[in-house]
């Protein structure tokens, strides 16, 4: 194990299914975004792909030493493996994009710096895209889906499906667990008392392949998912201030 690797100051957290054509080229901008940031490690959490998504990843592992894999037996979904690669981080830090190559990984930096300035108080930064690659009719569901939500819970970010997010790891972990809960971690970082900052970010077109995700395969899901943070929301009256501690 190297030093990079063992004590890294940030995780790249990459969730995939089938995005074999995908996986070399987002790897290397990776690499290159985060040689600016110091000792870092990318997380690869395959979803139980069906395609030659395993086979590229162990053979890119097998020469970069910051970069390990971790294989779902079946598909769980995004936020199962966001949350499977944010339990096998090592670092404090952690920052999350797709697996798609349409986060840009050039804006890692930004948000680490940001999140760093910003003090233990900061839960965590959102990326929010501008110039968006995605067809019409998803860009209008986008903007539906994230109008509600705003509405419904308050949390100023005009876009929570950004897949670029930067966060602290046990920040993260506290949060309760659901399916979805990536598109929601704004409100609950704030929930929890944990300021969340904002950072416009570039989209780009998808590399290779087609979305693995569908606007009516989640719209009625979506629908309850937003009840039940509501819900949470309300019933969180107070986040306890810690003012001393005896160990």
């Amino acid at each position: 194990m190297t030093e990079t690797s063992s004590h890294p100051l940030l995780s790249v957290v990459v969730p995939v299914r089938n995005e074999v054509g995908n996986i070399a080229p987002l790897v290397a901008d990776i690499e290159k975004a985060c040689a600016a940031i110091g000792p870092f490690e990318v997380v690869y959490v395959n979803d139980g792909s069906t395609d030659g998504t395993a086979a590229a990843l162990a053979e890119l592992a097998a020469t970069r030493p910051w970069l390990r894999v971790v294989t779902h037996a079946q598909s769980c979904g995004q936020s199962a493996a966001v949350r499977s690669g944010v339990r096998h981080a090592r670092s404090a830090i952690v920052a999350t994009l797709d697996g798609d190559g349409q986060n840009d990984p050039a804006f890692l930096p930004e948000m680490v710096e940001a999140l760093q300035k910003a003090g233990l108080q900061a839960g965590m930064v959102q990326g929010q895209r501008v110039g968006r690659k995605d067809t019409g009719f998803k860009r209008w569901q986008s903007k539906i889906a994230n109008g509600v939500r705003g509405r419904v819970l308050k949390d100023d970010t005009r876009d929570t499906g950004c897949g670029l997010k930067c966060f602290r790891r046990e920040a993260y972990l506290a949060l309760p667990y659901f399916d979805a809960l990536h598109r929601f971690m704004p409100a609950l970082m704030a929930r929890e008392g944990h300021k969340v900052l904002h950072v416009d970010v570039r989209d780009r077109p998808r590399l290779t392949g087609v979305s693995n995700y569908g606007f009516f395969d989640r719209l009625w899901v979506g629908i309850l998912d937003l009840a039940g943070v509501w819900w949470l929301i309300r019933r969180r009256k107070r986040v306890p201030q810690i003012v001393s501690e005896t160990m």
